[in-house]
């Protein structure tokens, strides 16, 4: 069998000693989240009254005020009722808030307005390209009538140096 430990931690106040085979016993022990020994919040003792009352009621957690007085098991000291818990609080609506229901409603209207300028501006784009395939048609037409005429000019001039 395991040899039994005496371990001690404090909050200030009141010392909280146990007795146990090992330093994750004592901590489940005082119910504690973290481990207090890593942090210097608790020890080994080796007190031979604390060592003594402790071993007496191995795996209880005995209190005293800090080396005031003799231990006191903790279950007898514990004769107080415990405080009135906080008054409970509401539970929070579920869904989303107006302040985020405005924002989504705003971004929405911001992109259909945006939608709607680009729409205007490719119909914008299109009629541009619709003016320039026209002017370059109507100056296609007028280099074609002319190159016509110059050639006919140009077959009857070389027709004369014959």
């Amino acid at each position: 069998m395991a040899r039994l430990k005496v371990f001690i931690t404090s909050d200030g106040f009141t010392d909280y000693v146990v007795a146990a085979t090992s330093r994750a016993k004592a901590l489940a022990a005082w119910g504690a989240h973290q481990d207090l020994f890593q942090t210097g919040g608790a020890h080994e003792t080796d007190d031979p009254d604390l060592v003594a009352a402790a071993s007496e009621q191995p795996g209880h957690v005995l209190r005293r005020p800090s080396k005031v007085t003799p231990l006191i098991p903790k279950r007898a000291a514990t004769a107080k009722p415990p405080p009135p818990s906080p008054r409970p609080q509401p539970p929070k609506p579920r869904g989303p808030t107006p302040a985020q229901l405005r924002k989504v409603a705003d971004l929405e209207a911001e992109l259909e307005a945006a939608a709607e300028r680009h729409s205007a501006e490719l119909a914008q784009i299109v009629a541009e390209k619709r003016a320039l395939e026209l002017r370059r048609d109507e100056s296609e037409s007028r280099f074609l009538a002319r190159r016509a005429e110059l050639r006919e000019a140009l077959r009857k001039a070389r027709l004369a140096l014959r």
